[in-house]
């Protein structure tokens, strides 16, 4: 799959729109050269995803104690134009780049913040570290207190409906602490197929990597060390997941689903997104409208701060 389509996969459980008893949806041929947009699912994952990761770049860098910037593609893509965020993933693919799975931030020390910002006026800016080597770039991976891969979904955590639940044995988990199966709360999911990737990222360069899942009201966060003891002792098991790329094609996927209860609060919003109208027109003049995320304000948590504290 090629990235760009990758990038916007959504599972199927998380798109909302459905037009039920029509067998022809005129907009289904939208053109976005070369590939389908097929709803305005897609381009809302995109917005929302770009719209995540700021939010906690902004986050980090308000304390005044860490420094953020993007690092992998998703983060440093253009954010407001999906041509140019397409055009960005035809160069990656063309670069040879476009499977190298890199972490999505990093994050550093203030006191690093000069230096770091003289690398990336060096290389020509964050738009353009995934064109870059790996080896080319060990001076500011090794200042990195840690690396972080980002997360995000469209609910609202604190009203999700199982939220509060507390952890009780399970007998699917052979008696071990959890949930009922059927739970609807905060999670931090994982991609199997991200799970080596990130690992071995991690051995390679030395730098322990987090997850951080953005919801509309607050973010949770946990080491990948802490996630794979929580896969190995079975107290997280997999799930298979259908996803749907722009272009049509569905893959299923085997993903982990980490309880809240097992990470640590990243931020809790201090004001919410503004959700603004947007359309894209195609060349024989098709409109396809969907919604943009703008603004908001999330402060990192103090149980965050310890932990970055301690990296």
């Amino acid at each position: 799959m090629h990235p760009f389509e990758k990038i916007l996969s959504v599972m199927l459980e998380d798109i909302e729109l459905e037009l039920r008893g029509l067998k022809e949806v005129g907009w289904s041929n939208f053109l976005l050269n070369p590939r389908r947009l097929r709803g305005s699912d897609f381009l809302m994952r995109w917005s929302q995803g770009v719209w995540s990761e700021k939010r906690v770049i902004e986050a980090v860098n308000k304390t005044r104690k860490f420094y953020a910037i993007p690092y992998g593609p998703s983060g440093t893509a253009p954010t407001d134009d999906v041509r140019a965020f397409e055009l960005y993933f035809e160069r990656l693919e063309k670069a040879g780049l476009g499977d190298i799975k890199r972490p999505d931030i990093l994050v550093f020390k203030i006191g690093d913040k000069a230096f770091v910002d003289k690398f990336l006026g060096k290389v020509g800016g964050a738009s353009e570290l995934p064109f870059i080597k790996e080896d080319e770039m060990k001076e500011l991976i090794q200042k990195a207190i840690i690396a972080v891969e980002c997360e995000n979904s469209l609910w609202v955590a604190e009203k999700m409906p199982d939220y509060g639940s507390e952890l009780t044995p399970r007998k699917r988990l052979e008696g071990k602490m959890g949930l009922k199966k059927t739970a609807v709360v905060p999670t931090v999911i994982i991609k199997e197929e991200d799970r080596a990737p990130l690992k071995k990222w991690q051995s390679q360069n030395k730098i322990p990597i987090h997850i951080w899942h953005v919801f509309f009201d607050r973010a949770y966060g946990i080491a990948l060390d802490e996630a794979e003891r929580l896969f190995d002792e079975g107290l997280i098991q997999q799930t298979i997941q259908v996803f749907q790329a722009p272009g049509g094609a569905t893959t299923s996927k085997a993903i982990y689903k980490i309880y809240y209860l097992y990470a640590y609060q990243l931020g809790i919003s201090k004001s919410k997104p503004e959700l603004v109208p947007q359309y894209i027109e195609d060349k024989n003049g098709h409109i396809l409208p969907y919604v943009t995320f703008n603004g908001g304000l999330m402060d990192i948590t103090q149980e965050a701060l310890d932990v970055l504290e301690k990296a």
